[in-house]
């Protein structure tokens, strides 16, 4: 989907920004031009930015909570 119109940017896009370590929406705007022009696209833009940090939040804690060891008969 197609998120900023005014530079062509899709969700996709700003997911592969992020893969790459982008965290907030200043980087946004620097590294692809997000909410550079009317501005129209900052909410979605935001949305899917505190979307994406949430689930790589949860997808660590996961990786770090400890989990009992299961024992076979």
């Amino acid at each position: 989907m197609i998120v900023c119109v005014c530079n062509n940017i899709s969700d996709r896009e700003i997911r592969q920004a992020m893969d790459l370590g982008i965290t907030s929406m200043d980087e946004l705007r620097d590294a692809l031009g997000v909410a550079t022009c009317c501005g129209q696209c900052f909410s979605c833009a935001e949305e899917i930015l505190t979307e994406q940090l949430a689930a790589k939040a949860a997808a660590e804690l996961q990786e770090t909570v400890l989990k009992r060891p299961v024992f076979s008969n």
